[in-house]
C-alpha cells in the first residue's frame, strides 16, 4: 500500500510540473514604473548597466525620462528637446546621445550632470541611434537617406552614408564591419560595408511594406524584421539575403529584440501585445504566445544583461504612462 501510495504522489507531482510549464509565460511583468505628467507618444529607449537607469525617449513630450531601475522611479527628466525618438548611452564617456526628430540634431548629455556638451546637426528627422563600441563611434539614421557618423569621444562629426531613403531600424554587425538597415519608402532592406561606407546590396521585400523594426541573430546569421503590411515577421540568412521564414506579429510593430540566450525573439507592437517566438534551429520557429499589454505600446527595449524587456506605455484615455518591466523566463 505504502510503495502505491508513494507511486500516486509522485504521478501527481508529474503532472503538476508539466502543468505549470505548460501555463508558464516567457515573459513575466514584476514591475511598472510610472511616468508621471509625460504625454504623447514615447519612443525608444537605452539603458546604463553600471548606473541601473533607464533613458526613455518621450518623443510627445520633447523630454528623456531618466529612470532608476533599482529604486524602480523617475529621477530626471532632460527637457527642451525636439521629437526625441533615439537615445544612446555610452558608458565609457559617460555620455548621453538623444537624436531629434523635429529639428534633425543629435544633442549630447553629461551622464552624471546632464548637462548639454554639444549638439550635432544633421538634415532633419534624426531617428535610431547604434553604438560601435570597437570603433567608439556613433552611428545615427536621418532624413531622406543616410547615417550619420559621431566619434564618441569629441562628439566631431566624422562623415555620413548615403542611402536611398530614410534609415528605419538598423543593426551593426560585431563580427564584421556591416550595416543592416531597413529602408520603407523603397521597400527594401539594405546591406552597408561601414568602412568603405557604401551600400554593397538590397534586398527586395517581395510586396510586403512598412519594414520598421529589426534585430539580428549573427550565431546563426539570421536577421529578423517585422512589417506592419501585412503585419509578420520575416527571417531573413544574411549570407544570401534569402527569406528562410515567416510568421505572423503583432499589429504595428515598431521593435524586435533577439535573446540570444534563450533563443526567442520579442516584438511590441502598438495594437496592444508583445509577440514572442521560440528559434528552434535557424531556419524553424514557432510562436509561442501574444501578451496584452496596452493600445499604443509599440516600442521596448531588451537588456540581455538583466534579462528583462522594458515596455514604453503612453498616456492613452486612463491608461497612465509607464513602463512596464518583463522579466524573461526559461
Amino acid at each position: 500500500m505504502k510503495r502505491l501510495c508513494n507511486t500516486f504522489l509522485i504521478g501527481l507531482a508529474a503532472l503538476a510540473i508539466e502543468a505549470e510549464a505548460q501555463n508558464a509565460t516567457p515573459l513575466r511583468l514584476v514591475q511598472t514604473i510610472q511616468l508621471a505628467n509625460v504625454e504623447g507618444r514615447i519612443d525608444h529607449m537605452a539603458v546604463d548597466l553600471k548606473g541601473e537607469r533607464l533613458f526613455v525617449a518621450a518623443l510627445g513630450n520633447n523630454s528623456v525620462e531618466v529612470v532608476d531601475l533599482h529604486a524602480g522611479k523617475r529621477i530626471h527628466s532632460i527637457t527642451g528637446l525636439h521629437e526625441p525618438q533615439g537615445v544612446g548611452f555610452v558608458p565609457e564617456f559617460n555620455k548621453i546621445f538623444i537624436a531629434n526628430a523635429k529639428s534633425g540634431a543629435c544633442e549630447v548629455f553629461d551622464g552624471s550632470s546632464f548637462k548639454p556638451i554639444k549638439s550635432i546637426k544633421f538634415s532633419d528627422d534624426a531617428d535610431n541611434i547604434r553604438y560601435d563600441a570597437a570603433a567608439r563611434r556613433i552611428y545615427i539614421g536621418y532624413g531622406s537617406g543616410g547615417l550619420g557618423i559621431i566619434d564618441a569621444a569629441t562628439d566631431d562629426q566624422l562623415g555620413e552614408i548615403k542611402l536611398e531613403g530614410h534609415p528605419e531600424s538598423f543593426q551593426l554587425e560585431k563580427s564584421g564591419p556591416r550595416i543592416f538597415a531597413n529602408i520603407p519608402s523603397s521597400q527594401k532592406i539594405i546591406v552597408v560595408d561601414r568602412e568603405k561606407r557604401a551600400v554593397t546590396t538590397a534586398w527586395p521585400t517581395s510586396g510586403a511594406t512598412a519594414n520598421f523594426p529589426m534585430a539580428l541573430d549573427e550565431t546563426h546569421h539570421r536577421l529578423f524584421v517585422g512589417f506592419r503590411n501585412p503585419a509578420k515577421l520575416t527571417v531573413f540568412d544574411t549570407e544570401s539575403g534569402k527569406m528562410v521564414a515567416d510568421l505572423e506579429s503583432p499589429g504595428d510593430a515598431d521593435d524586435i529584440f533577439y535573446d540570444g540566450t534563450r533563443q526567442r525573439i520579442y516584438i511590441s507592437g502598438g495594437e496592444g501585445f508583445i509577440g514572442i517566438v521560440q528559434q528552434q534551429d535557424a531556419d524553424r520557429y514557432k510562436t509561442l504566445t501574444k501578451i496584452p499589454t496596452a493600445s499604443g505600446a509599440r516600442t521596448s527595449f531588451f537588456v540581455p544583461e538583466l534579462g528583462r524587456l522594458y515596455l514604453a506605455v503612453p498616456h492613452r484615455g486612463t491608461q497612465k504612462a509607464e513602463v512596464r518591466v518583463y522579466e524573461a523566463q526559461r
